[in-house]
Parts: C-alpha cells; sequence; structure tokens
C-alpha cells in the first residue's frame, strides 16, 4: 500500500518530535528519587512513575497534533481512531535498566497506516541518540544512513537476545541460549528490545531474536531495521509483530532460523 509523502513527512516529523521530547524526559530523571515503583506480571517486570509521564506526555502531543489518530501505549493508553493511523508507544523501554541507571534505555514510536507499519523512532535516551526510518525511505541514526551487516557466518556473528519475566520461561530461554552459544561469535543483552533492534540495523549486532514481546517492543525497532536492509519475522516465519522476532541481515536468517529450529525454539 503506498503512503502519501506529505503524511509520511507529518507522522516522521511528529514521531521524531516526541521521542526526543520524552527521552529527554528520561534522561533528566534517571538520576532522580523513585517516587512510586511497582510490578506488573511479575516482581521483575517493574513500572515507575517516570514510564507513565512519558506516555502521557506523548498521548497528549499526539491527541493535540492528530485528534482522529488511534493509540495503544504499553501504560495502558488504549484509544480507537478514524483516521487509519495508529501509534503504537513504548514510552520507556528498558525500565529496570532505567531504575539501575545502566545505560540502555530509550522510548519506542512507531505509526502504523492501515495496520502496516509506516514511521518508526527510537531515541536512545542515555546516549542521546535517535533511529528513524520511514517506509521506503531507509533508516538513519541521527540523520546519516545505516544499514545491516553483511555477514553471513553464524561462526562469527554477534547476536542479541532477551529474556521473559517468568522463570520458566527463562528457564527454557537459559537452555535455547546454551545450544546456540557453541555455535556464534557470542551473545549480548542490553535489557532493551527496541535498542537490540536498531542495533541490528546500524551494525553494532548482526542479529537479534527473542521471544514474549509486546507489539510496543517491536513496532518501531522492526521497521528500522528493515528499512536498513534486515529481515525481520517471528519464529514461526509469519511476519514479526506480537509475539516473537528474529532479525538478521539477509545472507545469515536463514542459518540463524535452522539454528533456534535445532535448539528447539522455532513456537509461538
Amino acid at each position: 500500500m503506498a503512503i502519501e509523502a506529505r503524511l509520511l513527512d507529518e507522522l516522521l516529523e511528529l514521531a521524531t518530535a516526541l521521542g526526543l521530547e520524552a527521552g529527554r524526559l528520561l534522561a533528566a530523571r534517571v538520576d532522580g528519587v523513585r517516587e512510586s515503583v511497582g510490578t506488573k506480571s511479575s516482581v521483575t517486570d517493574m513500572v515507575t512513575e517516570v514510564d507513565r509521564e512519558s506516555e502521557a506526555l506523548i498521548v497528549a502531543r499526539v491527541r493535540a497534533a492528530r485528534p482522529d489518530d488511534a493509540i495503544v501505549g504499553e501504560e495502558g493508553a488504549n484509544r480507537d481512531g478514524t483516521s487509519g493511523v495508529r501509534w503504537v508507544v513504548d514510552p520507556l523501554d528498558g525500565t529496570t535498566n532505567f531504575l539501575y541507571g545502566y545505560p540502555a534505555y530509550a522510548v519506542s514510536i512507531g505509526v502504523e497506516v492501515e495496520g502496516e507499519a509506516a514511521v518508526g523512532v527510537v531515541y536512545d535516551a542515555a546516549r542521546g541518540q535517535m533511529f528513524s526510518a520511514a517506509r521506503g525511505r531507509g533508516a538513519t541514526l541521527d540523520g546519516r544512513a545505516i544499514a545491516v551487516t553483511g555477514k553471513a557466518e553464524l561462526a562469527t556473528a554477534l547476536i542479541g537476545t532477551g529474556f521473559g519475566y517468568d522463570p520458566d520461561v527463562r528457564r527454557e530461554q537459559g537452555r535455547i541460549l546454551a545450544r546456540l552459544l557453541p555455535s556464534i561469535r557470542d551473545v549480548r543483552r542490553s535489557g532493551s528490545a527496541a535498542l537490540d533492534l536498531c542495533n541490528v540495523a546500524c551494525g553494532r549486532l548482526d542479529a537479534f531474536y527473542e521471544r514474549g514481546l509486546n507489539e510496543w517492543d517491536l513496532c518501531a525497532g522492526a521497521l528500522i531495521v528493515r528499512e536498513a536492509g534486515g529481515q525481520t519475522m517471528g519464529f514461526d516465519g509469519r511476519p514479526a509483530r506480537a509475539g516473537s522476532i528474529i532479525a538478521a541481515g539477509p545472507s545469515l536468517m536463514a542459518a540463524l532460523r535452522e539454528l533456534l529450529r535445532e535448539a528447539g525454539a522455532l513456537f509461538d
């Protein structure tokens, strides 16, 4: 589906401005005393007042600029729209990192038009770096074009992954990772799926995989990977949405999927 250039321009400009504004809020608050730290799905799945403030800021700005758009956010924003445009927001990806002052947390804003990803913005608040993409226009880091690596061999590939919050899920993810490790160069785990996807897009990682993600974790980052020349898919081989994702350059995808299959990971 073709998207009008003017609409893409408008959505990208607004998403970029909101990512920067919310990201600066995170950066300003990272060293402050936490007024409220709660949990969601488990004791390791945390949420703070800053998550909620960041989401409220983004939602308010979207509603003011584009009142007919739909919005869904990790911290509860859920608003129907009539324009065919839908904002998919993670206001603070990497909450545990944020709480510890570990420099890997971000704002992730994806925008869909008629159900298809059209714009993606991920602002790395700790580094002050902006990743962005619009469908058909490529991906950038601080305005410079980026591309995935051309890695073709798993033995020299640096792979990113992440872990769920449920202890039984983590146990299984650890078992799968143990099967992968002898066949790859090494593994990295940042604690932010949005940033891991962007790291694939700009060549800091050769690939990334994770199960148990929500749409706000990957909507923006997956588009950025694809616009950087990479591929994304779910563990089941279908398009990556909520659930699971494998992201890699075209030369590495088949080999990584086969390795994950051999490890017993290809399920959803």
